[in-house]
């Protein structure tokens, strides 16, 4: 029986016209994610996999191929669309945490949860900062805590919405080594725990080497795809 890729990556192009030149950020990229896997795109700064990541999570329109998450071809879609079908299936890490700051710990998990229309709320939000280690830190507001504390609160962000797929941008890049040690442990044990999608960017080899496939890019390129024992 063949299985539907969570996520297909089909001739995606990106360009920019600057100075009336055409800047080529990716050129061509081809690949598919199986559900319940994990992955990560790797290689030097500029070589594209942040902007990769962002066509892949429908944050922005390709200029040219074809992007299918969960079965819905985004490049089809306006931003509203997009918006709706990132809510539904996708989760986030960024490297600076994103967490709105006016807003407790508490608060913050809640947001994607609030936005779906989801009821009963507050004790799922309480459960998934426990999960993380922050019960005891749920009233406090992002200024208060550590780069630590806040990474481990945008993941239980993150799985609030029961992400179909979860996208990590340099997510210990902020991080000192022990506390990115706990933080990619987390990341590893709840997306084991909910069955979720990773697809990751980072300069980390280590890190790299915990997922089950590697992607490489150089130049806009997708230079490698290689299978890890993860």
């Amino acid at each position: 029986m063949l299985v539907t890729p969570i996520l297909h990556i089909q001739d995606l192009t990106k360009t920019y016209q600057s100075t009336g030149h055409t800047l080529t950020v990716l050129d061509s990229i081809n690949f598919s994610v199986e559900e319940g896997s994990t992955l990560a795109i790797i290689g030097p700064s500029g070589s594209g996999k942040t902007t990769l990541l962002g066509l892949c999570a429908g944050l922005d329109r390709s200029s040219a191929g074809l992007v299918e998450l969960n079965g819905i071809r985004l490049d089809n879609l306006n931003e509203d669309a997009r918006a709706q079908v990132r809510n539904q299936h996708v989760g986030f890490i960024f490297q600076n945490f994103q967490l709105l700051p006016t807003l407790t710990a508490l608060e913050n998990v809640m947001v994607p949860m609030e936005l779906r229309g989801a009821k009963n709320i507050k004790p799922q939000a309480m459960d998934l900062l426990d999960k993380v280690g922050l019960a005891d830190r749920a009233h406090h507001y992002p200024t208060q805590l550590s780069g630590g504390e806040q990474q481990r609160v945008s993941l239980a962000r993150a799985f609030s919405n029961k992400p179909k797929i979860l996208f990590a941008d340099e997510p210990t890049g902020n991080l000192d080594a022990e506390t990115s040690e706990k933080v990619v442990k987390l990341i590893f044990d709840l997306n084991r725990e909910a069955g979720t999608t990773l697809v990751l960017v980072t300069h980390d080899a280590e890190l790299a080497a915990k997922t089950q496939r590697i992607l490489r890019m150089k130049g806009g390129k997708l230079i490698s795809d290689e299978r890890t024992v993860g």
